[in-house]
């Protein structure tokens, strides 16, 4: 009953070209007959394999059932390939019509890296996002030198792969947030951010060097680094010539927007998430880690106001996109995709070796 059906509704519509996937090749036959018998507008059918990603899901029904037992939040949850999930997520159309491009049309089912498509994600959305500087995890830096009230703007540029999206004022004071990753007390050998005694370059700002510490006498946690600048490193230039091997990202703590952050990974935590074993179904295989909440991120301060889905690189830290929960005085961001970290894959390989 598929098969009848199937012909008599593309001829109704005047389908020119029936795209189905390959298990439909070998019901080819009988879905001409059927056309052929009833004299009916002649629809060609074609067929092609199916798309499959890495990590990734595109069954309908099983989707379904992932927002049934409310497994995502719905089915315009970032995590889902759904385009309304990768919409809200921040996938651009031009990356995804590259993607498909790229990939092209066969008669052989195979599986995609989800890599691959990433990899055109961020290649669109590096020609166009702005870049802005945000903190994620917080670590306050304290400039002892630098005097007290004073508040000076910076030049940041707004995109270097485009001359013609200009340049912004970013504040720039005594107190300064900087990523949490990006101070190691003790480090390690080829860790070139911020230490004690160890002089880094701030973004557009000036040239500092780590002092002391300050730990909460509970835990012993580092809650303050303290540091002295270099006023004549302005913009982060070195009169003298000399070289620093590490460039770190901040924001201006009396002027720093809150902001709740989301971090995305796979949804599932298998390449394929159909392999489970007896007695369990796909959902075996979703990932735990798949979301995480930062809820006391830090922005620069030109973020505020911005509407939803509209999309910018963080600074080091990767693509993010402004989601429609997003409300006066509450900004909140999904990341999109993230950029490459070399130190971070080294500390990961190491932890597991």
């Amino acid at each position: 009953m598929y098969d009848y059906a199937h012909g008599q509704s593309d001829s109704l519509e005047c389908i020119t070209h029936s795209i189905c996937t390959l298990e439909f090749e070998d019901h080819r036959p009988l879905y001409n007959w059927f056309i052929e018998q009833l004299g009916i507008f002649p629809s060609q059918q074609i067929e092609f394999d199916r798309l499959n990603l890495t990590y990734t899901l595109l069954s309908k029904r099983k989707l379904l059932q992932l927002v049934h037992e409310k497994r995502v939040s719905g089915w315009d949850d970032p995590r889902m390939p759904t385009l309304s999930g990768i919409r809200r997520r921040g996938y651009t159309p031009e990356a995804i019509r590259n993607f498909c491009a790229s990939i092209g049309v066969s008669k052989t089912n195979g599986i995609i890296e989800l890599a691959m498509l990433e990899h055109f994600v961020r290649e669109d959305l590096n020609k166009y996002s702005p870049r802005v500087m945000a903190v994620l995890r917080p670590l306050k830096v304290v400039i002892d030198n630098y005097p007290e009230g004073q508040v000076e703007e910076m030049e940041a540029v707004n995109n270097p792969e485009d001359a013609s999206a200009g340049s912004r004022k970013v504040p720039f004071s005594r107190v300064l947030y900087i990523e949490q990753d990006d101070f190691r007390e003790d480090p390690p050998k080829g860790y070139y951010r911020l230490s004690p005694g160890r002089e880094v370059r701030l973004r557009y700002g000036y040239l500092v060097t780590c002092t002391r510490v300050v730990k909460d006498p509970n835990t012993g946690e580092i809650v303050e680094v303290h540091c002295t600048y270099d006023p004549a490193t302005r913009g982060g230039n070195t009169p003298d010539g000399r070289k620093v091997k590490s460039t770190i990202h901040w924001v201006s703590a009396a002027h720093a927007l809150e902001a709740e952050v989301r971090l995305y990974e796979t949804l599932f935590s298998k390449e394929d998430p159909n392999q489970v074993a007896d007695g369990q179904d796909f959902t075996a295989n979703l990932n735990p880690h798949s979301l995480e909440i930062v809820s006391n991120a830090k922005l620069e301060p030109s973020l505020a106001g911005v509407a939803p889905g509209s999309r910018y690189q963080f600074e080091r830290l990767g693509y993010f996109c402004v989601d429609p929960d997003s409300a006066s005085g509450k900004l909140v961001f999904n990341r999109t995709v993230a950029l490459k970290d070399t130190w971070a894959k080294i500390e990961k390989r190491e932890k597991t070796s």
